[in-house]
């Protein structure tokens, strides 16, 4: 096997660590808040808190994974975050688990800019929005296990134990990664001619970063950002209140999620990689801007589309098959979104990704917070629980139809950084 594609595979691997990590917290959240005495509101707080600290942090680290290289970065990111895994599991009032996921937010920031920035050096243009679309499917992938995984264990060590198990997860993880990973392919001894001839010249680490005052001045890295927050405002829904909504909305119980509530998220894997793969594949037929903004927009169309026909439909399974659908169509679009970051990045692509998953984790935590409070004046008004938990759907899915328009507009044939050379395709060997 080619070692470009080793090297995918530990990032597959850290894709599938980040989620159930992520995740983990919503599957437990029943018997968390029913502990901590936690209401809506204030969870809604609590799944804000990592969602804000995550956007704060996606810049340093996006720049760090440029100066520094992936490897050092990737580990220090999955040091950090392990810890504060394990940590969650001591917590014991409200307060103490606020700060622990906004530290965790803060560790686990950068991880996929980190990715993207692995990316830029160890594959070729041909090969990036697939080899993204293979991370993306990882995080989904994590997030199908996560159910039965997680409520398994949390049968046997209870919630607390659980966060302990997964922080030993991303220990191992770290220890073989920091061993095995170079930043370059050039530095990694094994890695014939042939392969590095197929790759081409890789990206040096950055000692300058990115020209802040310039790019932000660029109407189309702006569109790019203001695309992704509006993303985020319905795909983040998937990762903090699917759960709590399943259970309340539709009246899931931990049977039916072991059961079905993966299917959400397995349908986001083949997503990833069918974005990815067809974006590739068009680019030499219909042009770079088409073959990125074809799928990007359609995906978030279509996922806008199926958000906003589950809020209208009755019973249990019908809403998941219609969650599931529009969960594949927008993840569809995700490793394009961030194949773009490379496109106009160039060289600076962990800057530029670590800058529009800011701006869509500014929308996560937003989001985050209005499901919340959104859902408690509801109930303040005599609304009943499944009807409450519903509404929020509505103004979600009118994001997503926001931000596919929004794609549409994004050039991924104008680089950001005037002067940077565009990179020499090299032909397969």
């Amino acid at each position: 096997m080619k070692y470009r594609y080793r090297a995918l595979g530990f990032l597959f691997l850290l894709s599938v660590i980040t989620y159930v990590d992520r995740v983990c917290i919503n599957l437990l959240g029943k018997d968390m808040q029913s502990e901590l005495g936690i209401t809506p509101e204030y969870w809604g707080m609590i799944l804000g808190a990592f969602a804000l600290s995550y956007a704060v942090f996606e810049i340093p680290t996006g720049v760090m994974a440029d100066r520094s290289g992936p490897r050092k970065t990737a580990a220090r990111i999955v040091v950090w975050w392990s810890i504060f895994t394990s940590l969650t599991g001591f917590v014991q009032n409200f307060w103490q688990l606020i700060s622990c996921r906004f530290l965790f937010g803060a560790g686990e920031a950068g991880a996929y800019p980190t990715s993207s920035a692995a990316i830029s050096r160890w594959f070729p243009l041909r090969e990036r929005a697939r080899a993204t679309g293979i991370v993306w499917m990882g995080s989904r992938i994590g997030g199908a296990i996560s159910p039965i995984i997680v409520l398994t264990l949390a049968e046997q060590v209870g919630w607390r134990g659980t966060f302990g198990v997964f922080a030993v997860l991303g220990a191992v993880w770290v220890a073989v990664w920091y061993w095995w990973f170079r930043d370059t392919p050039k530095e990694k001894a094994g890695v014939t001619a042939e392969e590095l001839k197929e790759i081409g010249p890789p990206f040096e680490n950055q000692p300058h970063g990115l020209p802040w005052g310039t790019v932000l001045r660029d109407s189309n890295f702006i569109t790019l950002l203001v695309m992704y927050h509006t993303y985020c405002w319905g795909s983040f829904f998937y990762l903090s209140w699917l759960t709590d909504y399943l259970r309340y909305g539709r009246g899931y119980d931990n049977s039916d999620l072991k059961a079905i509530a993966w299917l959400p998220f397995a349908c986001g894997a083949c997503g990833n990689l069918f974005g990815g793969w067809m974006s590739d594949r068009l680019r030499p037929k219909i042009g770079l801007k088409w073959a990125r903004c074809s799928i990007g927009a359609g995906g978030l169309f279509l996922g806008g589309c199926f958000m906003m026909a589950t809020h209208f439909v009755p019973g249990k399974l019908l809403p998941l098959v219609l969650l599931a659908l529009g969960y594949g169509s927008l993840d569809a679009m995700l490793p394009v979104s961030w194949a773009v970051c490379l496109d106009i990045g160039r060289r600076y692509g962990g800057s530029v990704s670590g800058a529009m998953n800011m701006a869509g984790q500014l929308g996560s935590f937003l989001s985050s917070v209005a499901f919340g409070y959104i859902v408690k004046s509801l109930l303040a008004e005599g609304w009943s629980k499944p009807d409450a938990y519903n509404l929020p759907l509505l103004p979600f899915s009118i994001m997503l139809l926001v931000s596919a328009a929004l794609f549409l507009r994004v050039d991924p044939n104008r680089q950001l950084v005037p002067g940077e050379t565009a990179e020499a395709e090299p032909q397969a060997a």
